[in-house]
């Protein structure tokens, strides 16, 4: 008698922006190290940046679905995104649709999957700030709870957020943070590099050894406006003491501004958005990180790097709790008297960098690999081709 041949199914990646890039590309590698298919869908949300990321972890979307335009409002997005990646969930009939983290790729990706009746992975699951803001992040985490099969989360707190909110605890798994494994990666590729190594100092010699380094992000929606005023004045006022970093984001309502007020002052080094082995690179060698950014309040710390969050509430308390980080806000006097603080106190800047760090060890990817495999089995990459030309695309 034959037996039925095994379904020709992969594990879909739905992602589109830098963090997810960085994060996700951990699993995709420990999935197809244990000889399983991985099949990663770009939305297209960060254009350049998105390519440009995955390809420093030797990786390629297989698909993209090229949709983003200029000035698309998240409901435009999400609009355009959920059918066109419910068609490829129906195509494809993957083992599971994985989603990371908070964004609009994430929400529409896990929207797609609950339509298909897909099975959903959450990687970096149960983050939580328990207001409104960041809007629409902290809306699109909580929704994607409601619908993931599996919960990746990286701390032991945003598991109980999860539990708290009704989540079947055996769907949860504490693994730690994928962002701690692709620094090591990264990491481990800059030191065995020397030509790498030489070339970033090359391309940051004009930035003043002598002086400390602030090396600052910031982007968030929920920042713009005054806010942003408030943060840019305070990194003006330190550029007489300090060297700042500051790559620009590219939303008008970010880069006009930071042009605007920064733009050829003396210590001030405004760059266009950086690779990802360029930021680490500055990250080792700040005296101080200044960010709204979720991702920069985990790497920093792992690199013994303090870090002075530029937002009235995160997602990331625990690294608020540990001392690695501490909540500084956007009102220019908190942020110079935080910051004078600490360039004056040398002590105070070594117990930050030596806190314990909550996001784990840097093996966050091969245990949910595992977890994974366990649960909905090897897959095959058969002919994804196939049925995208089925899908129309």
């Amino acid at each position: 008698m034959a037996t039925e041949a095994p379904p020709e199914e992969v594990y879909l990646f739905v992602a589109g922006t830098r963090p997810e890039a960085v994060k996700l590309s951990p699993v995709i590698l420990a999935l197809r190290a244990r000889g399983s298919a991985a099949f990663l869908v770009a939305t297209g949300q960060h254009r350049e940046l998105f390519p440009e990321t995955l390809a420093g972890f030797g990786l390629v979307a297989d698909h993209d679905l090229g949709i983003m335009q200029r000035a698309q409002s998240p409901a435009s997005v999400i609009g355009l995104l959920v059918p066109a990646l419910a068609d490829l969930c129906a195509a494809l009939r993957p083992a599971a649709v994985i989603v990371q983290g908070d964004t609009a790729s994430a929400f529409a990706g896990a929207q797609a999957a609950a339509y298909a009746r897909c099975p959903l992975v959450h990687v970096e699951a149960g983050l939580r700030t328990g207001h409104s803001d960041p809007f629409p992040e902290e809306m699109h985490r909580r929704a994607i709870a409601q619908m993931a099969d599996l919960h990746f989360a990286p701390t032991a707190h945003a598991a109980a957020a999860l539990r708290r909110e009704g989540v079947a605890p055996h769907t949860i798994h504490v693994t730690g943070n994928t962002g701690i494994d692709a620094l090591h990666l990264t990491a481990a590729r800059l030191a065995g590099d020397a030509g790498l190594q030489a070339a970033l100092g090359m391309r940051f010699a004009g930035i003043d050894a002598r002086r400390p380094l602030l090396l600052a992000t910031i982007h968030r929606r929920e920042n713009h406006g005054e806010r942003l005023d408030s943060v840019l004045l305070a990194l003006a006022v330190l550029a007489r003491a300090a060297e700042i970093v500051l790559p620009i984001h590219p939303h008008p309502a970010v880069a006009g501004p930071v042009n605007a007020v920064l733009g050829g002052l003396p210590g001030v080094h405004l760059l266009p958005p950086l690779d990802y082995p360029a930021f680490l690179w500055l990250m080792q060698r700040a005296t101080l990180v200044l960010t709204d950014s979720g991702g920069v309040q985990e790497e920093a710390p792992a690199l013994g790097t303090p870090v002075l969050v530029l937002r009235d509430v995160t997602e990331r308390s625990e690294g608020i709790a540990s001392g690695n980080a501490r909540l500084v806000g956007t009102e220019t006097a908190d942020i110079l008297a935080a910051v004078t603080e600490l360039l004056g106190d040398a002590g105070a800047r070594g117990r930050m960098a030596a806190a314990a760090l909550p996001y784990g060890a840097g093996d966050a990817a091969r245990q949910i690999v595992e977890i994974m495999l366990a649960r909905f089995g090897q897959s095959r990459l058969v002919a994804p081709p196939a049925a995208l030309a089925v899908a129309g695309w």
